[in-house]
């Protein structure tokens, strides 16, 4: 299902798209190598699927149908408009980003690791040893499992 590694904004990683129920990710990718529930609070129901072997984590949310939320990959070729953004420096994220038209950022440096948060793309690049170590990306979703920020 993930020929593609190309981290899409809003949108998805590929052809693994936000909005796309849970099933038919177990269907087209097979079992997770590991599986994080998030109950208890019924204001969220979340589950985490981690396909190590794929580079990534799928994110699923929604009360009463749970959808793709958010993806998070460390897979070395994942790019960001056509380039390769895991072991980017901090400048080079800022620069790949302002060239795409998304210049403001948050930054949050702790305990060492450093987090650059592009608010408006909804797009975290987590940074260790001053590279990037991962990307994470995400959508709202409503209890319904409908995607509002498409």
């Amino acid at each position: 299902m993930v020929s593609s590694y190309e981290i899409i904004p809003k949108q998805g990683l590929g052809e693994l798209k936000f909005g796309m129920d849970m099933e038919k990710i177990v269907s087209a990718l097979g079992e997770p190598q590991e599986i994080d529930n998030f109950e208890g609070d019924e204001e969220l129901n979340a589950v985490l699927l981690h396909y190590w072997d794929k580079g990534f984590s799928v994110f699923f949310e929604g009360l009463t149908r749970q959808v793709v939320a958010g993806i998070e990959t460390d897979y070395s070729d994942a790019t960001l408009f056509g380039e390769k953004v895991i072991g980017m420096s901090e400048a080079e994220v800022i620069d790949l980003m302002k060239r795409n038209g998304h210049p403001d950022y948050d930054k949050e440096t702790e305990e060492g690791d450093t987090r650059l948060s592009y608010e408006e793309e909804m797009v975290d690049f987590y940074m260790r040893d001053g590279k990037v170590a991962f990307v994470n990306w995400d959508v709202i979703v409503d209890e319904e499992g409908n995607v509002s920020d498409i």
